[in-house]
């Protein structure tokens, strides 16, 4: 049960990891721009990554420049996740993410992770942030293609037994929003992740430029 002060409709909220508990854009575009250079390609900058980069990722592969006719989409991925994995440490928490997550702990919201990241590196990078004892259940993905977020949410939905309408996805790409769509939840977008806040609009749901303004959203 939550707190008699608290009177918010969610019990349960489903937090994106990258991009938005993770600031880490700047580190996915420097890494990019690595595989671009290598093959003597133009790097990216920050701004335009965020005008392109979604779901399919193989899409933004795409648009940033690659030719899979030239070298498969797996290739590229598999060296891309090896080098961000050895660097993912480098990036700072999103501010004030992980005064939110208190927030929430004590108001007795149950909080997850639901990831198109691999669930390994996962599960190291939150704890390498001491951030694992907030979630009851870290959710991310078999392989390297960030493929499956929509079958693993309506899985963790199943197993949460609580109504759809107690349950929120708090992300930060127009993805998160089709992804809570698709399993029949409320969603709430932070723009200071992924994807520019232009592109998020499109969504129609509420969106949040500070993860500080989700305690008044959700209390």
């Amino acid at each position: 049960m939550r707190s008699s002060g608290n009177s918010s409709k969610y019990t349960h909220l489903i937090w994106d990891w990258n991009g938005t508990l993770q600031n880490d854009a700047v580190l996915c575009v420097d890494v990019m721009n690595g595989l671009l250079v290598k093959r003597q390609k133009s790097p990216i900058t920050l701004h335009y990554y965020r005008e392109i980069f979604g779901f399919p990722v193989r899409d933004y592969y795409q648009k940033a420049g690659f030719d899979f006719q030239v070298e498969p989409y797996e290739t590229l991925a598999a060296e891309y996740i090896s080098e961000y994995d050895s660097r993912s440490r480098e990036c700072d928490l999103q501010p004030k993410a992980e005064e939110v997550l208190k927030f929430c702990a004590e108001n007795s919201f149950s909080q997850y992770i639901l990831s198109a990241r691999q669930q390994e590196p996962l599960e190291l990078n939150i704890t390498h942030y001491g951030l694992d004892n907030y979630f009851h259940e870290i959710v991310g993905l078999s392989d390297y293609y960030a493929k499956g977020k929509v079958e693993n949410g309506r899985a963790l939905v199943a197993r949460l037994d609580n109504p759809a309408e107690g349950i929120v996805l708090i992300g930060d790409t127009k993805h998160d929003y089709e992804v809570a769509r698709a399993i029949g939840i409320d969603c709430i977008l932070f723009s200071g992740g992924h994807q520019s806040r232009e592109r998020l609009t499109a969504c129609g749901t509420t969106i949040v430029e500070d993860l500080g303004a989700l305690r008044s959203i959700l209390n």
